[in-house]
C-alpha cells in the first residue's frame, strides 16, 4: 500500500463528526501507520435552518460541499449518511464502500407519551421529512405535523422546550450519540418504512486513478449492506424520486434471499401504495426494479407527479 496519509471531508455536526471519526478509527485499526486528518466543512444544508430541506433542494445539500472538496483535491474521501446521498452521483465520483448497516428504524421520542398509539388527537409531532409526514398522517390523520430542522441535539432541545408532543428520529443517530435512552418506541416498518439507506454509512471518492484507495477502503465494505442499499437506491431512481418524494424503501437479506419493501404516499397520507418483492441476492437490482414497477402499477407515478 503506497498511501501514507488521508484527509476525510466531513460536515461539522456532532453526528457527522462521530461518523467521520468512526471511519478514521476503523481505518487505523486496519492500517495503524496511516496519518488521517479530518477536514470540517459547513454545508448549505447546515447553514439554513429556517426552511425545509425539500424547499432548499433536498438532503443532497449535505453532500455537495463535501463532493466539491473531493473534486478540488482538498480531501481524499468523504463520509456520508447514505440516506443523504442522491440516487445519481456526479459522473466522476463513486461510493467506494458502504459499512455494515446500523438499526434502520425510525423511532418515536417523547417526554409525555410512551408510544405513538397513546398520542391524543391533534398531538404535535416534529419532522421535516415528507416521507415521515405522509406515513404519520396515513396512520393517524388527526396528528398535527410541525416542521423540525437542526441536528439531533437541537431537535431534542426543541422537544424538551415543549414545542412538540413528540418527534420522529432515526434510531441509528440516537444510538451513535449514546442517546438511546431517549427512544420511547421503535416504529415497525409496516407503520413507518425507513428512508432509503437509513442506518448505513458510505465513503465517497474520486472515481479515476484511485485504485489503491479503492482497494484500501474495500476492507470496510459490508457486502450484504451494499447489496441492500444499492437495491433501495435503484428503486428510488426507477421511480424518479427526489427530495420532494415521500418514498420509503428497505431491503434485507436472509438465507441468500433479498426482500425489498417499497412505499409511495401523498404528503397528506391519503394515498399510500406499497409493494414487497423477494428473490435471490444475485438479482438484487432487478428485484428493486420489479418492486418499483409494482408501485407504478398501483399509481405511484400519479402520486409523485402531483407532489
Amino acid at each position: 500500500m503506497n498511501i501514507t496519509s488521508l484527509r476525510i471531508a466531513t460536515r461539522q455536526s456532532n453526528m457527522a463528526l462521530w461518523q467521520a471519526n468512526f471511519i478514521k478509527q476503523s481505518l487505523l485499526e486496519l492500517y495503524p501507520k496511516l496519518q488521517i486528518e479530518l477536514l470540517g466543512i459547513t454545508t448549505k444544508g447546515d447553514q439554513i435552518q429556517d426552511r425545509s430541506l425539500a424547499d432548499l433542494g433536498g438532503k443532497g445539500l449535505f453532500v455537495k460541499a463535501l463532493e466539491v472538496a473531493l473534486l478540488d483535491g482538498q480531501a481524499n474521501l468523504a463520509v456520508h449518511s447514505m440516506k443523504d446521498v442522491p440516487p445519481e452521483l456526479p459522473p466522476n465520483l463513486k461510493i467506494a464502500a458502504i459499512l455494515k448497516r446500523d438499526d434502520p428504524h425510525d423511532v418515536f421520542v417523547s417526554n409525555q407519551y410512551a408510544s405513538i398509539e397513546t398520542l391524543p388527537p391533534g398531538a404535535v409531532i416534529g419532522t421535516c421529512s415528507v416521507r415521515r409526514q405522509a406515513q404519520l398522517l396515513a396512520y393517524n390523520p388527526t396528528l398535527t405535523i410541525k416542521p423540525l430542522r437542526g441536528n439531533v441535539n437541537t431537535r431534542l432541545a426543541k422537544l424538551d422546550a415543549g414545542e412538540y408532543d413528540a418527534i420522529i428520529l432515526a434510531a441509528a443517530g440516537l444510538q451513535r450519540l449514546q442517546l438511546t435512552h431517549r427512544i420511547r418506541q421503535f416504529l415497525d416498518i409496516k407503520m413507518m418504512l425507513p428512508s432509503v439507506a437509513q442506518g448505513a454509512l458510505g465513503i465517497e471518492i474520486v472515481k479515476h486513478n484511485n485504485d489503491t484507495l479503492l482497494e484500501l477502503l474495500q476492507e470496510l465494505n459490508d457486502h450484504q449492506t451494499s447489496l441492500c442499499v444499492t437495491a433501495e437506491r435503484t428503486l428510488v431512481q426507477a421511480l424518479n424520486g427526489n427530495c420532494h418524494s415521500p418514498i420509503g424503501a428497505y431491503a434485507n437479506i436472509k438465507n441468500n434471499i433479498l426482500t425489498i419493501h417499497g412505499l409511495v404516499a401523498s404528503i397528506d397520507g391519503k394515498q399510500v401504495v406499497r409493494a414487497t418483492v423477494n428473490g435471490s441476492v444475485r438479482q438484487a437490482e432487478q428485484l428493486a426494479l420489479d418492486c418499483a414497477n409494482k408501485l407504478l402499477a398501483q399509481g405511484a407515478s400519479l402520486i409523485l407527479s402531483i407532489i
